[in-house]
């Protein structure tokens, strides 16, 4: 049984990805045409590389079809319930820095805080008869980190892209989205909560729990973390 590799299959995410194993001995390359989705690794034995969209790894991990994964920490996150006990974290790879955060209208001059979108949401639902709108993908981060802070008087509005544009578009008062630099954002009139900072995410090498780990897939792992210098074990 060969060691699966889930990688991202196309874009930045997947340069990088090559760019660091590489740099580690372990040669990623994908093979065939750019829309075959298949890949080859060298200076490694034992192990197969699968290429698959990022949003897609998290779900391969949970389920055992690959034995390792490269996608973002929020993703895991987001997509997995209880993630910890489905996936272990073998090593942050130091790109795809990207910040999960709460924001809204620039003119909302009165909210700077969690506390006072909290208020705000409440004023909202009196005034409009229904709750405050924010537009996210990333559901159970949001929630979670809402209902630690207390706040209840609200909806989550699926956004699958330009959330950033919901507001303007008046399907939603306030945002939750990933960012790397915030001109999108500030592109858009929004303002990021002073504490709104949800999770601060990266790209990071995943081992899936349920995988099949027989003993020749285990002795490739154990090839990777000498080439990779990973202390982590799972």
């Amino acid at each position: 049984m060969t060691l699966k590799i889930g990688v991202p299959s196309k874009g930045r995410l997947m340069e990088k990805t090559f760019e660091w194993f590489g740099a580690r001995g372990v040669i990623m390359a994908r093979s065939g045409s750019d829309r075959e989705y298949a890949g080859a690794v060298d200076g490694i034995e034992g192990v197969e590389l699968v290429l698959l969209s990022a949003g897609e790894i998290p779900r391969e991990l949970a389920a055992g079809r690959i034995h390792l994964g490269v996608t973002g920490s929020d993703l895991v996150r987001d997509k997995l319930a209880d993630w910890s006990s489905q996936v272990a974290e073998l090593a942050p790879l130091g790109f795809g820095h990207a910040d999960l955060v709460l924001a809204v209208p620039v003119s909302w001059v009165d909210v700077e805080t969690v506390d006072d979108l909290d208020a705000a949401a409440a004023a909202f639902r009196r005034a409009h008869g229904f709750r405050l709108r924010i537009a996210t993908k990333y559901h159970r981060l949001v929630r979670e980190f809402l209902t630690a802070q207390g706040v209840a008087d609200y909806q989550l509005v699926d956004s699958q892209g330009a959330t950033e544009g919901t507001v303007k578009n008046l399907t939603a008062e306030a945002i939750a989205d990933i960012t790397s630099s915030g001109e999108t954002l500030r592109a858009n009139h929004l303002k990021i909560l002073s504490d709104g900072m949800m999770h601060q995410s990266q790209a990071v090498l995943f081992a899936a729990r349920a995988a099949d780990w027989q003993p020749e897939t285990r002795r490739a792992l154990d090839t990777l973390y000498s080439m990779l210098a990973i202390d982590a074990r799972f």
